[in-house]
């Protein structure tokens, strides 16, 4: 079984990654093999709405000069995707919002791929406004017929500065929570989609 994670925050090696980290370890404890995915800080273009996904039902968008088609082609072969950013005024990054958005439309051109599989979402906030973020992120697993895996609290970490977020207990036992939910759930459907 796969899990695969990707850090929307700028910062490869911040506050949202420590958090994706930390719900990996408990996937790998249980034999669940991990990737993580750099998305945040790179150029990565919005969706244009061109539709050309559902002509040409490829599984990729006809956008091919960033990181997103890669993206969409580990997330049909992984059997869980964790999708972390960290907070910005009240929702994901820029760089989030592309890849779901890109995402979501060529899984919809091409049969529902992402359907049953697992999803759970991260975020890194320096005091409130992460749970809009969570519900973006979550609100591409639901319409895409995910599995949305929840935790012991909000599936947050609170932390400013870069790695404060290990200070944060609470924020990462509840990553912890969520790591051993996931993999109790991927146990439970031996990471299959069948219809």
């Amino acid at each position: 079984m796969k899990a695969l994670g990707f850090n929307g925050s700028p910062r490869s090696d911040g506050n949202t990654k420590i958090l994706i980290e930390k719900v990996f370890d408990e996937l790998r404890d249980r034999g669940i093999d991990c990737e993580l995915i750099q998305v945040g800080g790179k150029q990565v273009r919005g969706c244009t709405a061109c539709l050309k996904c559902f002509d040409n039902k490829d599984m990729k968008c006809v956008i091919d000069d960033d990181i997103v088609n890669k993206c969409i082609g580990k997330m049909a072969e992984a059997d869980c995707i964790i999708i972390g950013s960290p907070t910005y005024y009240s929702d994901l990054t820029s760089e989030t919002k592309a890849l779901i958005d890109r995402a979501g439309y060529v899984c919809s051109a091409n049969d529902n791929f992402l359907r049953r599989k697992v999803g759970a979402s991260v975020s890194a906030v320096r005091r409130a406004g992460s749970i809009h973020t969570l519900d973006s992120i979550n609100h591409f697993f639901l319409i895409n017929e995910m599995f949305v895996v929840g935790s012991s609290y909000w599936n947050l970490g609170m932390g400013g500065e870069k790695g404060e977020v290990s200070e944060d207990d609470e924020g990462m036992e509840t990553m912890k929570d969520l790591g051993k939910n996931i993999a109790w759930l991927l146990k439970k459907t031996n990471g299959s989609q069948e219809n």
